[in-house]
């Protein structure tokens, strides 16, 4: 192979190689975060009902990730009457009755 032709590939696979990696970028982009309701410690737990474990609490302030949504116990909250639980982190859920999404439905796809 020509010193030509290996600078064409190898410029070929450094490109395909930044694409992947704008792919992983957007992706991660593309989950928005929302803010908790003022004055607010939220519980945070293992699945989408108040039957779940309880994984920890957030601090008053915060904004969460959701990644995607889950129907689970129903909440009434700041923001209303919602079954609709976030999925922020791996196996933490939240109840979107807490959290200001601007929406009573789903904005993100369903978990699972």
């Amino acid at each position: 192979m020509s010193v030509d032709r290996a600078q064409e590939t190898e410029g070929r696979a450094e490109g395909v190689a930044e694409s992947h990696e704008d792919g992983a970028a957007q992706a991660a982009a593309a989950v928005r975060t929302y803010t908790v309701a003022p004055g607010v410690r939220l519980n945070v737990r293992s699945g989408p009902g108040t039957g779940y474990n309880l994984v920890r609490v957030l601090p008053e302030g915060v904004q969460v990730p959701i990644y995607c949504q889950a129907p689970g116990t129903t909440v009434s909250g700041t923001y209303g009457t919602t079954n609709i639980w976030d999925l922020i982190d791996n196996g933490e859920y939240v109840s979107d009755a807490y959290v200001h999404t601007g929406s009573d439905g789903y904005i993100a796809p369903r978990c699972g």
